[in-house]
C-alpha cells in the first residue's frame, strides 16, 4: 500500500472508532511519532499483540 492508501484506510477506520476509543488511538499515534524508528517497530508490535488478544488480555484481568 501506498502512503495515501494507508493515511486513506486508516481515515476510513477512525470514522468507525467509538468515540471513546479515539483518545487512546490519539495517544498511541503521539507516542509512535517521539520515539526513535526502532522504537516505534516495538510499539506496532506490542499494540498487535494487545489487538489479537484483546479477549485473552479482558478475561485474565478480570
Amino acid at each position: 500500500m501506498t502512503s495515501i492508501q494507508i493515511k486513506a484506510e486508516i481515515d476510513k477506520l477512525l470514522g468507525e472508532i467509538p468515540e471513546d476509543a479515539l483518545q487512546s488511538v490519539l495517544d498511541l499515534l503521539h507516542e509512535i511519532k517521539s520515539q526513535p524508528t526502532e522504537n516505534t517497530r516495538l510499539a506496532a508490535n506490542i499494540k498487535k499483540i494487545m489487538v489479537e488478544d484483546r479477549e485473552l488480555l479482558k478475561r485474565l484481568a478480570q
